[in-house]
């Protein structure tokens, strides 16, 4: 985040110097004054307000306020040297500081002393620790640091996210010489809402969040940059809108929507309400001749992609062609066969050609396919990332239909809507099977009109979920495999999911999900793998077929295995052990269980998708989630909440609380900057409509393209940060 001009522009290696700078800019990737001025202290600590060492996690960095309760010093026996042990005191528990040949530290590190300690927590002998931490005591008695103590000068004391390379304290440090060269700071919000909401000038509100005078300034301060963020994530997003009501695009809108009629009345089940009412509202953007762009959301089996194939023959019968862009080979190769499928029930007279483009089509198939679909004799292509390239021409693409959005960045969606004719933009469908609640739909997807289908079509089948906890009950885990082998004698399919591809491997090398939540792994030996499962199985039961699936297969390989787990086959796969390959699109009917190993090692939104496999027949399903023996707390929370519920909008509603804003809107977060810094969208959910409206009015005013100047000046472009991950 930045500023036009001022010190916020100038890099930190002129202003704090090399050391310091480069710390910040390997723990955070921060750059300039501005970067730093927005790393904002995780929390405050008033002298004597000591950390309670209760929240103290092993193996992450910590900056404690502790008291100093005994020093001890001796040499070690199996080794020269000397020890000196340290402990400090919350006022409760108690924690040891570790210094080998250092005894001369014990003349400042006294009994009674008070200061802040940062370090990497380890634990000896059941006991926290931290070896060599860096101090910064507070200024009673003969005090080395007295030099730079003067920062600690207040009585309340900004702790900030901090790292092994560089300390709290010292992060405060180099915000205080930032501060001390803050010029004149250009304030984005306009001053008559800055006067409605009795806001702290930008100024006042960054020098009071880093060096408060009071809790009441703390507050006010956070509040003027909550509201700040509110403001500039709005006015980009409103932005967008005014941009898409002056775009052009072809209607499509189909007076007797007789393609439609005569698909519907193919179906074997009819459709819901709420289908019904989607169906007309992206019905009327067709034929609208500024390009829809609308977000369909519905938990799994709710009927989306026969919502986007209405559309598409919609379009279709109004002369354009559509496009459905699916993130993995396995998923467009599906969505093929299903519309061929669906399409192949209508007797009309126009036969609708629908043509498969991913990239690993053989020359011949591909040359072909291109041809097709540059001369309009395909009416729907579906494809994978292939759709993208330059080579792909459409004759006249009048609908984007992007399956599973969450996969593709911003870029990617905006390569393939650029293929409408020159000047004319095809309408927009993007859709997801991953819920989004009403707070993220107005941060994230503000820009976009969304849909959501509430309901599931009557045809899919109960699933029951259950946690399997082999740590507690060791005989459950072996009933899990039997029941999984009287479901695959029984002539169903069973999908066994594991968070690896091979044992003894690190997660950056096998985990295909990037949400997974647990991804810290450091005992392997623990988590269940692909290749070992598989063995495992096999070996067992020996008259079940087993199959492997995960991402370092060819897309040849993926094809036939799916191919073979398909009822039907001559040569069936009875259980498939897979990754987390299959989450999202997989349809299987005749899948009626599924197996989740280190089930805590995955977020909620992930088990719901993967749950939403099986059940997808006529046959009820079960869903046992394996729960490891070094499942933590808020694990058991999510594996809990997963058991207890199928409605995706609840479950996307509790991720987002128990994971907050930096992962579920797609960052992890692991200490560097991310898109929203104070804003929290479900507590100042209320904040966000407000300022949603004021910036619709703002809108109207002949001074509304100096805000967005603005804003853009500022770097403040957080729904594009968003959007590219």
């Amino acid at each position: 985040m930045g500023n036009s001009g001022g010190v916020f522009d100038v890099s930190l290696k002129e202003l704090v110097g090399g050391k310091s700078s480069r710390a910040l800019e390997k723990s955070f990737g921060m750059a300039t004054a501005g970067d730093l001025l927005h790393h904002f202290p995780r929390r405050y600590a008033e002298r004597g307000q000591l950390t309670p060492f209760s929240e103290i996690e092993v193996g992450q960095p910590v900056t404690i306020m502790a008291t100093i309760s005994s020093v001890t010093s001796r040499h070690m026996k199996s080794k020269k040297g000397s020890l000196l042990v340290v402990t400090v005191t919350d006022g409760s528990d108690t924690m040891d500081l570790t210094f080998f040949n250092q005894k001369w530290r014990d003349r400042e590190l006294v009994v009674g002393r008070s200061g802040l300690f940062a370090g990497t927590v380890s634990e000896y002998h059941g006991a926290l620790n931290l070896t060599h931490p860096q101090y910064q005591l507070f200024g009673d008695g003969e005090d080395t640091h007295a030099d730079s103590i003067s920062e600690f000068a207040g009585s309340i004391i900004p702790v900030y996210p901090s790292s092994q390379s560089i300390t709290s304290w010292q992060i405060s440090s180099a915000v205080n010489v930032v501060l001390a060269s803050l010029d004149e700071v250009f304030d984005p919000v306009p001053p008559a809402l800055a006067q409605k909401h009795q806001l702290m000038s930008r100024k006042e509100a960054l020098k009071a969040i880093h060096q408060p005078a009071s809790v009441e300034e703390i507050e006010r301060a956070q509040y003027r940059l909550k509201y700040e963020e509110a403001f500039a994530l709005q006015v980009l997003l409103e932005q967008r809108r005014v941009e898409r009501r002056s775009l052009n695009a072809t209607s499509r809108r189909s007076m007797e929507h007789a393609l439609v009629k005569e698909f519907d009345s193919t179906l074997p089940f009819d459709l819901t309400a709420g289908q019904i009412d989607v169906g007309e509202e992206i019905s009327e953007d067709l034929g609208s001749d500024a390009p829809m762009m609308r977000l369909l959301q519905g938990d799994v089996g709710s009927g989306k992609t026969i919502i986007a194939l209405r559309a598409m023959l919609d379009v279709i019968e109004c002369g354009g062609q559509a496009a459905l862009l699916a993130p993995t080979e396995v998923l467009a190769t599906q969505h093929w066969e299903t519309i061929q499928s669906l399409l192949g029930r209508m007797q009309g007279d126009s036969e609708i050609e629908v043509t498969l483009l991913t990239g690993s089509l053989p020359s011949t198939t591909r040359k072909r396919a291109l041809l097709d679909i540059a001369s309009g004799m395909s009416n729907i292509v579906v494809g994978t990332h292939a759709l993208l390239q330059e080579k792909v021409d459409f004759f006249d693409l009048g609908l984007v239909v992007v399956d599973e959005q969450h996969r593709f960045g911003v870029e990617q969606r905006a390569a393939l809507v650029a293929k409408g004719r020159q000047g004319i933009r095809p309408h927009l469908l993007v859709m997801t099977a991953t819920p989004i609640p009403r707070t993220t739909a107005l941060t994230v997807f503000g820009d976009l009109d969304i849909s959501t289908l509430s309901e599931s079509p009557s045809m899919r089948a109960p699933v029951e979920t259950f946690v399997v906890d082999p740590a507690t009950h060791p005989s459950h885990e072996s009933r899990v495999w039997e029941r999984m082998a009287e479901e695959a004698r029984a002539g169903n399919r069973v999908f066994v999911v594991c968070p690896s591809i091979a044992p003894g491997q690190s997660d950056s090398d096998v985990l295909e999900s990037d949400h997974s939540v647990e991804h810290q792994i450091t005992d392997w030996s623990s988590i269940s793998s692909v290749e070992q499962t598989f063995t495992e199985l096999s070996e067992r039961f020996p008259d079940i077929a087993c199959g492997v699936l995960h991402g370092r297969m060819t897309s040849e390989e993926k094809n036939a295995v799916m191919d073979r787990f398909r009822e039907g086959h001559s040569d069936p796969i009875q259980v498939l052990v897979a990754t987390t390959v299959i989450e999202v699109g997989v349809d299987v009917p005749a899948a009626t269980m599924m197996v989740i190993r280190n089930a805590e090692r995955f977020g909620i939104s992930q088990l719901h998708q993967l749950r939403g496999r099986i059940g997808r027949g006529d046959k009820p399903g079960l869903c046992l989630l394996i729960q490891g023996a070094q499942a933590t707390d808020s694990a058991r929370q999510r594996l809990a909440a997963v058991a207890g519920t199928r409605d995706g909008f609840e479950l996307a509603h509790l991720d987002l609380e128990i994971r907050r804003e930096g992962d579920v809107l797609g960052q992890r977060q692991s200490g560097g900057l991310t898109s929203l810094r104070l804003l929290r969208v479900i507590e100042d959910i209320e904040l966000i409509e407000e300022v949603r409206t004021e910036v619709a009015d703002l809108s109207q005013h002949a001074d509304w393209a100096e805000t967005v100047l603005a804003i853009e000046k500022m770097n403040l472009n957080r729904v594009a940060q968003l959007e590219k991950t």
